[in-house]
């Protein structure tokens, strides 16, 4: 297995489409990729997960003020109705709101549907790509499929804690060892079904440092063939994802289309896990229940969620 000081060549990485492919797995009318190794004896051992009755959001607020990393603009509030101008019921009244915004990108917390990425035309499972379309969305792989919601047991891999540093440099990827290093500092183990949440220290350096530039460290692809090999169902992370590594021109984003393409893995993006991390020290153990229920968009491609853990 790639490791640091022996990173996958970009040859190495474009033969994971065949040797980390969960294409046919499931057969050919399988709507879920990964999320299949979350069977009801999965989500019931997650349920005695909850001791202490602690739970913790592991989403940034939807905000309507600009931030540097707002790829496709940002979130529109419009009131219908306000306080100073009410929908009136007799003596009552309400307000409402139309809400707009793009939650792909690098700034929602959101959960990647396998209709969001293609690679040489075609999605997970070999479906072609163009069955997303203008009119109509995703006709395979809409996040409706998910619609019972995503339940199961979380585990968070703290890898700036390793050395005690508050967040990981940019372009930094995380490789096997350290997903290893983890697991032993914790006293934890990745296994069948479970959710990995990466957590950079992003959203820290966030807080911290206002002109923060957005890049962050995360994911090495070189992590997939672990990940695949603990049969996980989702993976998500503090950032988009990506290190950023360099040298794979070919895939700029080498793990939105492994995870997603070969894998069949649902991503989630841009979590915030520094409350979650604090709980996790706190209680020592970083294992949860981990709840995550994507809203059943027709069509949708994803969905902006709040992932909740609880203890």
């Amino acid at each position: 297995m790639a490791s640091q000081e022996n990173p996958p060549t970009q040859s190495e990485v474009l033969g994971y489409f065949d040797s980390l492919s969960n294409w046919g797995r499931w057969g050919p009318d399988d709507q879920l990729g990964a999320l299949n190794y979350i069977t009801p004896e999965k989500r019931r051992a997650a349920g005695s997960l909850i001791r202490e009755g602690i739970a913790v959001s592991c989403a940034w607020d939807i905000e309507t003020t600009p931030r540097p990393d707002h790829m496709f603009g940002v979130p529109q509030r419009y009131m219908v109705a306000s306080g100073k101008d009410p929908l009136e019921f007799g003596r009552g009244g309400s307000a409402l709101e139309v809400m707009s915004f793009a939650f792909h990108g690098a700034t929602i917390t959101h959960l990647d549907g396998l209709s969001h990425i293609f690679w040489d035309g075609k999605m997970y499972n070999g479906k072609p790509a163009d069955l997303v379309t203008a009119q109509k969305g995703a006709e395979e792989y809409a996040v409706t499929a998910l619609g019972d919601g995503i339940v199961t047991r979380g585990v968070l891999m703290d890898i700036p804690a390793l050395d005690g540093r508050p967040w990981l440099d940019p372009g930094e990827g995380v490789f096997p060892e350290h997903l290893e290093a983890a697991e032993e500092r914790q006293g934890v183990r990745v296994g069948t079904g479970d959710i990995v949440l990466l957590r950079t220290g992003k959203g820290r350096r966030q807080r911290e440092e206002t002109d923060a530039p957005g890049s962050s460290g995360g994911w090495h692809v070189a992590a997939l063939p672990w990940l695949h090999e603990r049969q996980v169902a989702v993976i998500g992370a503090d950032n988009a994802q990506e290190s950023g590594s360099p040298g794979y021109e070919a895939l700029p984003v080498p793990v939105h289309f492994i995870a997603i393409v070969a894998m069949g893995l649902h991503l989630i993006d841009n979590c915030d896990l520094e409350a979650l991390a604090q709980t996790c020290e706190r209680l020592n153990r970083w294992e949860f229940f981990l709840s995550i229920q994507p809203l059943r968009l027709e069509g949708g491609t994803g969905s902006a969620v709040n992932p909740v853990a609880v203890f």
